[in-house]
């Protein structure tokens, strides 16, 4: 039975006109493709997030396609003169510092200008940090949720994780980027919200020399990356939200759950709802409809 694969036979002719978004190496240069390589030696033009990171690859390579710049401070004017060239049968390549175009960095402006102008976009695939941690993290595959970088400041992260926690805790994971310097405080605001025993994983270095996973709960993992000296790299940080247990707790009524918060602890009803809401993994809107229904069995 023949496969349906290409062989990779017969690329000897030019390629097609149309932009070409190519993944390139995180980390490992090994993990380049020969698509990739080809590609980037047969385009008009490479776009680059950094000419400089992208020239060392190329020079890696042997590869002397000339470059230009193409990052988030001048996206979206590049991405116009980029599309006017597409549309005169460029071959014009997007590759980002490390990984794949658009995820977490430049490509997909380009991308949807040129699909809106008719100009065919071509996928070359390869490295990507999200995914790579992901598969080797141990945590559920079926169902995941990409968020990007969290927000650097504090108040903003908090808000976000609480967003997260208010989702239907369904066993999906939930992957972000983090950098070095931000991610003791980000596992301490995990903590916050999600609890101390949150099963977390930290995946750091990913492809490199010094790759690194560290799985555990948040404030364990948290202790451990506070007694070093310095913590290098970017890192995928990962989990999905425990599944709400059936305790005697989460037996008793939401609306005396509610009182006891708003008495022990002086909050107002609508954080108490929303307290009791995240500890049982429920969504906000669930949990407001519960309340109003005990209140309406006592009237």
């Amino acid at each position: 039975m023949r496969s349906s694969l290409d062989s990779g036979q017969g690329h000897s002719e030019p390629i097609a006109p149309g932009l070409y978004l190519v993944a390139t190496p995180i980390g490992n240069l090994e993990d380049i493709t020969l698509r990739a390589l080809r590609i980037l030696r047969s385009v008009d033009r490479i776009a680059c997030e950094d000419t400089r990171q992208t020239q060392k690859l190329l020079n890696h390579f042997g590869i002397e396609t000339p470059t230009i710049s193409y990052h988030m401070h001048n996206e979206g004017t590049r991405s116009e003169e980029l599309t006017a060239e597409l549309k005169q049968g460029a071959r014009i390549a997007v590759v980002s510092d490390a990984g794949t175009p658009g995820i977490a960095d430049p490509g997909g402006q380009i991308a949807a200008a040129a699909i809106a102008a008719g100009i065919s976009v071509y996928p070359i695939p390869g490295a990507n940090a999200a995914i790579s941690g992901l598969i080797a993290s141990g945590l559920p595959t079926e169902s995941f949720t990409f968020h990007g970088f969290l927000p650097a400041k504090a108040g903003q992260r908090k808000t976000f994780l609480e967003h997260i926690a208010e989702l239907p805790r369904n066993g999906a994971t939930h992957i972000f980027y983090e950098a070095p310097h931000r991610i003791l405080d980000t596992l301490a605001d995990i903590e916050a919200v999600f609890g101390a025993t949150q099963h977390v994983v930290v995946a750091r270095e990913l492809t490199k020399l010094h790759e690194e996973f560290l799985r555990g709960p948040a404030d364990e993992l948290r202790r451990q990356l506070a007694a070093r000296a310095i913590v290098r790299g970017e890192i995928v940080l990962m989990l999905t939200p425990t599944p709400p247990q059936t305790t005697q707790t989460q037996r008793s009524s939401i609306a005396a759950e509610v009182a006891a918060l708003m008495q022990s602890e002086s909050l107002s009803e609508k954080d108490a709802l929303k307290r009791v809401a995240r500890e049982r993994g429920i969504g906000k809107s669930e949990a407001y409809r519960e309340l109003q229904r005990e209140q309406n069995r006592l009237r």
